[in-house]
């Protein structure tokens, strides 16, 4: 087990992989002089990766292996010549090439920011300042209830622990956008919106967190219950 540079040591078992369908999704107070209420940046100190960069260092410190795919959706659609409407088929083979590699991976955390201004985004519990987390569950697709359970669970565990930290949990068919979010490859897919647009790195940390240990509760008692 090599220690990294942060002080945490990687876990060799990966269960969760990272990963962002929007990877160019950033936040305001991240990007010098922004004019744009939907910034959006390839550098991963001002995006969503940033954000995943992070849960996977909460993750791994709480003994959870972790994968963040760090892949530039813009870029790639791009060199494929495909269109912004297809950056979740995009990031589907993404999915589908990491569970192929690894048969551990068995959470699969899709990590977006809402466009929403900051009094939506934000909440502030005990005092600290919260980027409010969002989860989208895609209705579509084979593992709908399988997915929507968990997505229910983390928000009743989120809530208790830090009430107003969650937004809810938010279905979505075909007619209100994908409605699937690649959630049919596996029965633990999450897709999570981190703060929005205006939320600064503060909020978006104390948030990850906060996940980071509501989810390895859970994802510690789902294991023992799997074995069992």
């Amino acid at each position: 087990n090599d220690s990294k540079d942060d002080g945490v040591k990687e876990v060799d078992k990966k269960s969760v992989f990272i990963y962002h369908s929007h990877s160019w999704e950033a936040f305001s107070p991240l990007i010098k002089n922004n004019q744009s209420s939907d910034p959006a940046s390839t550098n991963e100190k001002v995006n969503v990766i940033a954000v995943g960069a992070k849960l996977k260092q909460e993750l791994e410190s709480r003994g959870i292996g972790t994968i963040q795919d760090k892949t530039d959706v813009n870029q790639a659609l791009k060199e494929k010549s495909w269109s912004y409407y297809e950056s979740y088929k995009l990031s589907r083979g993404l999915v589908q090439e990491a569970i192929a590699q690894d048969e551990d991976l068995n959470y699969i955390i899709d990590i977006h920011r809402d466009s929403q201004p900051k009094k939506v985004t934000t909440k502030t519990i005990n005092g600290k300042a919260y980027a409010r987390l969002f989860f989208i569950v895609g209705k579509e697709n084979k593992n709908y209830e399988k997915n929507l359970k968990i997505a229910r669970d983390l928000h009743a565990k989120l809530e208790k622990e830090y009430p107003g930290i969650s937004r809810g949990v938010f279905v979505k068919t075909k007619a209100e956008g994908n409605g699937v979010y690649n959630q049919d490859l596996t029965e633990r897919a999450l897709l999570l919106e981190f703060g929005g647009v205006e939320n600064n790195l503060v909020e978006l940390y104390n948030s990850t967190e906060a996940f980071a240990e509501i989810f390895a509760d859970y994802y510690h008692k789902d294991a023992v219950e799997v074995n069992n």
